[in-house]
């Protein structure tokens, strides 16, 4: 009976308290009531659009929100009113988090699903002392922990195991965030924006993501313009990704963000297929695709030194590879380096270990890679 009564009192509270495709869009910064321009130039998953004190926002097909300053201000039918800039909200994955700490925001975050793997430091530290508390996984939330937490609103992935019932009956504006859908790399970095517009932190954002713009693509210029002087005296790389797990060869498709920064590093990837996602192969499957491929990309938890003896080991096949042979694996060890929880706004440092492995000549010897480095 407590409980009941907490839960109404709480969702009262907050019921209270919460309420297409235009690419350069005005609206007034919280911070400093100057006109920050909000243009999205890659994401796919949002649009913005400004009408008189009401900035409107599409995400994906069927989300609509109206950020706006004053809760007094009428919005639209069918948009969901969110008075900004919020001061309290939840993450459910790192992507997400990622947005809140490139943006020096982690004051607004007070509910995240769990700390496993977790490097962040400030994170660790707030979730020790209460000032960030864990909500369980979704599927699985514990709906006191994410009351406790007393967001505006909670930034959700909806591809996920969901279980977000209880949560909408508290009245919390759930906002989802698709940044995971992006196929391209600076779209799914895109997302800082979005969030950036919910915090109070547009010009912070557009600024962020101007820089990591630029160096992506002057990189990425810079490869192939040194690819279309050397005709044929510069070789473009073929390579593979992923491993063998519970007799599946897990392989992102030939659409995914991962294979776009292959291209844009200079290389080819082998699977050319429209997949996004990517499939469960077969080993003779991705054996017939990749068996001759100069590159193999692999990215996992190992506990220890990861080495071609363990890839041989975990699956005695691997060495047929070509890859494996002449010793170019490139690795990733997600227990030793903070991927999920830095990459999603980095792509510049992922095109540029690549391209360091891919066409060395081009970055120069004494560069000291991020996240991937050839296995020794």
């Amino acid at each position: 009976m407590k409980k009941t009564v907490l839960f109404s009192v709480i969702a009262t509270l907050l019921c209270a308290c919460t309420g297409r495709n235009a690419k350069s869009q005005a609206s007034k910064d919280a911070a400093s009531d100057t006109i920050v321009t909000i243009d999205v130039k890659y994401a796919t998953g949002y649009s913005v659009r400004d009408s008189a004190n009401v900035r409107l926002v599409d995400v994906g097909k069927h989300d609509h929100f109206a950020l706006v300053h004053s809760d007094s201000t009428t919005v639209p039918d069918g948009y969901t009113k969110v008075l900004i800039p919020i001061h309290r909200t939840i993450c459910m994955t790192s992507l997400q988090l990622s947005n809140f700490t490139i943006l020096n925001a982690h004051d607004v975050v007070k509910g995240i699903t769990g700390t496993k793997n977790m490097f962040n430091k400030d994170i660790l530290e707030r979730v020790n002392d209460g000032r960030i508390v864990k909500i369980g996984m979704e599927g699985n939330f514990d709906t006191e922990m994410v009351l406790a937490a007393n967001p505006d609103v909670i930034f959700i992935s909806p591809f996920k195991r969901g279980g977000y019932e209880p949560i909408k009956e508290s009245g919390v504006t759930l906002v989802p965030h698709l940044g995971y859908k992006e196929l391209n790399p600076l779209g799914q970095a895109e997302w800082i924006k979005f969030v950036g517009m919910f915090i109070g932190k547009e010009r912070e954002a557009q600024e962020i993501f101007n820089g990591i713009e630029q160096r992506y693509n002057e990189l990425k210029i810079k490869v192939q313009n040194a690819i279309a002087k050397s005709q044929d005296t510069i070789a473009i790389p073929t390579v593979f990704s992923g491993e063998m797990h519970s007799g599946t060869w897990h392989a992102v498709g030939g659409k995914n963000y991962l294979a776009q920064i292959f291209r844009d590093a200079g290389a080819e990837y082998v699977i050319n297929d429209e997949e996004t996602a990517g499939e469960n192969l077969e080993f003779e499957r991705i054996y017939s695709l990749a068996a001759k491929a100069d590159y193999w990309r692999i990215l996992n938890s190992f506990p220890g030194d990861f080495s071609y003896e363990a890839l041989r080991t975990s699956e005695p096949r691997n060495e047929l590879f070509e890859a494996f042979r002449q010793k170019k694996v490139i690795y990733c060890n997600m227990k030793k380096q903070p991927y999920y929880e830095t990459t999603p706004v980095q792509p510049d440092v992922l095109l540029k270990d690549f391209v360091a492995i891919f066409h060395p000549e081009l970055i120069g010897p004494d560069y000291a890679p991020t996240y991937y480095r050839l296995l020794k």
